[in-house]
């Protein structure tokens, strides 16, 4: 079962994680999330294995920040919450 209890905190950094990225594919090729289905991805990976250093992430340069985010978007597990084909975010903690 997964875990997703997040401090109000995380859950407010989460969201403006989630705001960043689906701007930033707006204007390019890249088709953006749901943005529902990104929170659930990024808490997932922070609830349930690999624990993100989620205000740092928000403020990550953008190569670095989109490199997190697709990475977490395309080896997700969404069965275990946890992050598969040794994929490790570069926020990870």
């Amino acid at each position: 079962m997964l875990n997703w209890n997040s401090t109000r905190e995380d859950t407010e950094l989460i969201s403006k994680i989630a705001d960043r990225y689906i701007t930033m594919c707006n204007g390019t090729s890249f088709r953006p999330p749901k943005k529902f289905n990104l929170l659930m991805d990024i808490e997932a990976t922070n609830n349930n294995g690999c624990p993100l250093k989620l205000a740092e992430l928000l403020k990550a340069d953008d190569f670095d920040f989109a490199h997190d985010i697709n990475g977490i978007i395309n080896n997700i597990n969404r069965q275990t919450g946890k992050l598969d084909n040794c994929f490790l975010p570069r926020y990870a903690k």
